[in-house]
């Protein structure tokens, strides 16, 4: 059978006109479309600091980001800028290469941000154990180097730490230049508004992954997620409703994260808020889950090493069924969640 699909690469869309059902490409080429998908991801944030321009400071998006990494600042005293996913797995695996590492970031504690205090106690217990320095509460002043490269990060606070090389892992914006150029509607947070089944204002135009502010029928509000595996599963409902299938985008977004081998966590959420945490396993032992719960109802949970808690996690947040008074039982490790 022939296939129908046309690849064209290494050349991009230099002007999109959804009205006109045309797009102009890099290499003199237009194509016209009945239907489209925008899925142009997100940017790294970059910060705007005093000597931002040394060498040696390295953003994290590309496999050739990772690359450079790993070629600039294997064996060698490296700071790292934030305390979220970016720089704590960057930092483990630094450590893995011998590496010298600390990490400078707004947070008290790593990770804690998405996952509270009790995880994120835990999480940097874990770095922390293998070497690494943590610097909470305090964020990036300047940069200091000498001959064009970096040798030294200051804090706000007063900090100063030598470093051979850094790494900023300070979030990501949404990529929208394309979309702001075609006259879609952009949300608060900075994304493209699309509706349920990921389809824009302009009937046809879909949108997919770290662009996509789409009303979530799982949350119940408009939610912008910055995951692969989220970006995963959106692409096949967008396929799904260009044939035609009318499909609201369902799908619990999950995320996973590992901090070399010293620790694994993987996620379901996310819980934009919470006011209560209800630990299911022990986080002595390092296999625990925490379920986040919001009003009586499941908001989120994660699990480090109980990868099945997230089964019946998925459901209750789909189900918004209040679970206030059985919160006992959510973390009794022999109660069936399937029950619950």
């Amino acid at each position: 059978m022939r296939s129908s699909i046309e690849a064209l690469k290494r050349v991009s869309v230099t002007k999109f006109a959804p009205s006109e059902r045309r797009a102009e490409l890099s290499n003199g080429q237009t194509i016209t479309f009945d239907k489209a998908l925008i899925a142009s991801g997100a940017n790294v944030r970059r910060l705007q600091v005093p000597g931002g321009e040394l060498s040696g400071i390295h953003y994290l998006r590309t496999l050739a980001n990772s690359e450079s990494i790993r070629d600039d600042a294997s064996g060698k005293r490296v700071v790292l800028i934030g305390g979220s996913y970016i720089a704590c797995e960057v930092a483990a695996s630094l450590t893995e290469r011998g590496s010298t590492c600390a990490l400078v970031m707004l947070e008290n504690l790593t990770l804690s941000r998405t996952f509270g205090e009790q995880a994120g106690r835990f999480f940097q217990s874990r770095l922390e154990e293998h070497g690494i320095e943590v610097h909470g509460g305090d964020s990036l002043a300047r940069f200091e180097g000498a001959d064009g490269r970096i040798t030294k990060v200051v804090t706000k606070q007063g900090l100063e730490l030598d470093a051979d090389a850094v790494v900023i892992g300070a979030g990501v914006v949404p990529e929208v230049t394309l979309a702001r150029g075609a006259g879609l509607e952009l949300g608060e947070t900075g994304g493209v508004v699309a509706s349920s089944q990921l389809e824009t204002s302009v009937p046809g135009l879909f949108v997919a992954g770290d662009i996509a502010d789409y009303d979530s029928v799982v949350h119940r509000r408009r939610i912008r997620v910055a995951h692969w595996d989220v970006a995963f599963n959106q692409g096949k409902t967008v396929a799904l409703n260009m044939l035609g299938r009318n499909q609201p985008h369902d799908v619990v977004p999950y995320f996973f994260s590992d901090l070399s081998d010293w620790a694994s966590l993987e996620y379901v959420g996310p819980a934009a808020k919470w006011d209560q945490e209800i630990v299911r396993g022990s986080i002595d032992d390092g296999e625990f889950s925490v379920f986040y719960l919001d009003e009586g109802e499941l908001a989120g949970a994660l699990s480090v090493g109980r990868s099945d808690d997230l089964d019946a996690a998925r459901r209750l947040i789909t189900s918004h069924e209040r679970i206030s008074d059985r919160t006992d039982a959510l973390a009794d490790l022999s109660t069936d969640l399937a029950t619950i």
